[in-house]
Formats: structure tokens, C-alpha cells, sequence
């Protein structure tokens, strides 16, 4: 690489990890992301590819896939300019190519995106202002790992004994529920105590930050031209 390219690798994990620190583990938006971090768990891949390309991604993927000591990985695209509807196909695209490669559905991924703005009508509609990276990211979690956490978590069924109840009570008793619907209520009661202002106060900074350290290197601006709450 050269040293602009190694300038701008330096830059997307610094702006990265701002999100990832100030905002995902201050906040608590992320249950194991703190812990994957001190760990040495988490990996983070920078993709200088101006567009979102199929075969780098999955070459980026089989390693991470492979490397069981990884938990938790970030792939960040600093150069890519697209939309969230856009990353959201591509993660489509990357988890059904990566399901046919050799070893399975080892990864579950989600993309996250800058370009969110914040809908506090329901926690599902928040998700999507919460994952507002720097870049366009797709987050990578082992699903040994989310496996794990199911059962660890007392709404799950790790603290259920079915030959404790009768036939009655089972029919009676509350199917638990998924982690991710606990996790995304849990971060729209976070952001609505906090204010919606304050936090985005917070996201915006780090992208002002992203913004005048990729200037200095030459990138072009960010913008994508979406509006945000698309």
C-alpha cells in the first residue's frame, strides 16, 4: 500500500474505534462488545475497494471465519459510497455466497451505515441510528458466539426446566424472546433517556471528525446524496 493508503487505514480504525468506544460500549448498545474488545477477540478488516466487491469480501470473511479465536469482526469500506438500502442487498449477496462456501454459515452479518437518522416510534425502527458508523461496515459475529450468549441469557432457555411445569402452564408461559428484540429495546430505553439530541450530538462529532481527517488525505467528501431516514 502506500503511505496515503496506509494514512487512511490509520484514520478509519481511529474514527472507527471512537464509535465503537464512545458510543457502543459507553452506552452499552452491545452486550459482548467490550468484552470481545479487552479480549483480543475482535478483528477489524479495512477494504480500500472504491465499490463493494463480492470476491474481496468473501476472501476478507473465509479467514476471519476460519480464526476461531475471532468473535466479533468489522469489515470497514472507507472508500465506498453507497446507501444503507444498497450495503443492506450487498450483506444479502456476502451471507448467501458465504453460506455455499465451504464450512457453512459460520458469520452472521449486519451492515451498519452512517447515513441513519433516528426513529424512536418503536426499538426495531431505532436499530439502524444505533449501527451509524463512520463508514459502511458490515459486522461480522460468530454464530457459536450468539449461540452462547442465547443460552447465558436468563430470558432464554438456559433457566427453563420443562419437567417443572405442568402441561397447563406450559401452554400458559411466554415463549422467550430473541435476544436481538431484548437488545433493541433495551438501546431505544438508553436513547430515550439520554435524548435523542445528546446522542446524535455524540454520532455527529465523530463524523466531523472522519470527515476533516479523510479531507487531509485527499478523500472525497462522504456525502452519498441519501436523505436520512432512508
Amino acid at each position: 500500500m502506500s503511505a496515503n493508503d496506509d494514512a487512511l487505514v490509520r484514520e478509519c480504525l481511529r474514527v472507527y474505534r471512537r464509535y465503537a468506544v464512545e458510543i457502543v460500549e459507553t452506552l452499552d448498545f452491545c452486550p459482548y462488545a467490550a468484552r470481545c474488545r479487552e479480549e483480543g477477540r475482535t478483528r477489524e478488516v479495512v477494504v480500500l475497494a472504491r465499490e463493494l466487491d463480492l470476491e474481496r469480501a468473501l476472501a476478507e470473511v473465509a479467514p476471519l471465519a476460519a480464526d476461531t479465536h475471532v468473535e466479533v469482526a468489522l469489515m470497514i469500506w472507507p472508500r465506498v459510497r453507497c446507501t444503507r438500502l444498497d450495503l443492506a442487498r450487498f450483506v444479502e449477496r456476502l451471507r448467501s455466497a458465504h453460506q455455499a462456501a465451504p464450512g457453512g454459515l459460520v458469520m452472521a452479518m449486519e451492515g451498519f451505515h452512517p447515513d441513519a437518522d433516528a426513529d424512536v416510534r418503536a426499538p426495531e425502527r431505532l436499530v439502524p441510528f444505533v449501527r451509524r458508523t463512520p463508514d459502511p461496515t458490515i459486522q461480522l459475529v460468530r454464530h457459536a458466539v450468539l449461540d452462547r450468549v442465547r443460552r447465558a441469557t436468563p430470558s432464554g432457555t438456559a433457566f427453563f426446566d420443562p419437567s417443572r411445569m405442568s402441561f397447563e402452564e406450559l401452554l400458559r408461559s411466554p415463549a422467550p424472546r430473541p435476544i436481538h428484540e431484548r437488545i433493541a429495546e433495551a438501546n431505544h430505553a438508553t436513547v430515550q433517556r439520554l435524548t435523542i439530541e445528546r446522542v446524535r450530538a455524540s454520532m455527529d462529532d465523530i463524523l466531523r471528525d472522519r470527515d476533516a481527517a479523510y479531507a487531509a488525505l485527499g478523500e472525497p467528501p462522504r456525502s452519498t446524496g441519501e436523505p436520512p431516514g432512508v
